[in-house]
């Protein structure tokens, strides 16, 4: 007998695929870095798996949030560069989760010891089989239903601007000067995700120098909804004429209580044309109460081991939500 699928119920169906969202997970991983980026298909990018150690608690906050998110497997880990707090964990999480590709910057350029341990490590993994990717400024990583454009990598940057920027930069003569980094820092690979109108920035602990080769003269991203602060809201980056070139509603700080949050960086943000809140991993010690956002907006507030997740929700319309799991406080903006 031939089975008919009723019109109504298959139109339903495809709305309701059609409306599902982005995910992203913020984990804390205690002023390292890890984020789980999760398109409405299902498909999922890791980027950086927070530290070694500490009995495996990365591992588990990360394995946490992918069940959460309905990941039973990874599609892409992007190490954004070699220091222990954003590749430390990879060995414990590739015994924990089917990775499917490592996507970095190429080899480790630092001459200290725990990059040069960590990435012997990662190498080790990496070995196992997975797919294995070294990107360039301009390549795109292809997940389904997003648009994942590499900025920066290896310490170069995209040249030309993207589809709608290129903008002379104002601010770019009042910007102090950068000093070189030769850390691994400057070799992170940055990427801008992109969802229908729904743009985010991650651009790992990017300093200031490259930073600004991507705002100065001219602004090469244009602006974003959501800005990860970049290196966990330390002084080293976060310069303003970047910050204030991308324009962003909403700032996610990726900070510890004792890393990151520096109040100067902290303020530049703050301070931002068009910013409406900037949330935050942890309460930052060094901030006090002028430099930390109200408690709402804060998923750890001490310097415990609680290891509460930022999670945002995105329409491809550019609405998109904040969840703190600690209080259950979310709030949504609208374009």
């Amino acid at each position: 007998m031939r089975f008919v699928v009723p019109t109504i119920w298959l139109l339903a169906s495809l709305s309701a695929y059609a409306a599902k969202p982005l995910e992203i997970y913020f984990i804390d991983v205690e002023g390292g870095q890890s984020t789980l980026i999760v398109s409405p298909s299902g498909q999922a990018i890791l980027v950086d798996t927070g530290w070694r150690g500490f009995n495996g608690r990365d591992t588990d906050r990360i394995v946490k949030a992918a069940k959460n998110a309905h990941v039973k497997q990874l599609n892409y880990v992007e190490i954004t560069h070699y220091h222990r707090d954003h590749v430390g964990g990879v060995t414990q999480l590739a015994d924990r989760m089917k990775i499917d590709a490592f996507v970095d910057h190429g080899p480790n350029m630092e001459d200290a010891k725990t990059p040069k341990e960590d990435y012997a490590d990662y190498e080790k993994v990496v070995a196992r089989g997975a797919q294995h990717i070294v990107v360039k400024p301009g390549d795109t990583i292809p997940l389904k239903d997003l648009d994942i454009k590499v900025l920066s990598a290896n310490g170069e940057r995209i040249t030309a601007p993207l589809a709608g920027a290129g903008q002379p930069n104002p601010l770019c003569g009042s910007e102090p000067r950068a000093e070189d980094d030769p850390t691994e820092n400057a070799r992170s690979v940055g990427i801008l995700v992109t969802f229908g109108s729904f743009r985010f920035i991650d651009l790992g602990d990017l300093t200031k120098k490259k930073e600004l080769g991507l705002a100065c003269p001219n602004n090469l991203i244009g602006t974003v909804d959501v800005y990860l602060t970049t290196h966990h809201g330390l002084d080293q980056s976060n310069a303003k004429a970047l910050v204030d070139a991308l324009h962003p509603r909403v700032a996610i700080m990726n900070n510890g209580a004792n890393k990151g949050g520096s109040p100067a960086a902290w303020q530049i943000v703050k301070d931002s044309p068009g910013l409406q809140d900037i949330w935050q991993l942890h309460y930052a010690m060094e901030g006090g109460k002028d430099h930390n956002a109200p408690d709402p907006f804060l998923a750890n507030i001490d310097a415990g081991d609680d290891g509460y997740y930022l999670k945002l929700t995105a329409e491809s319309d550019g609405t998109f939500t904040v969840y703190n799991a600690r209080n259950k406080y979310q709030k949504t903006y609208t374009k």
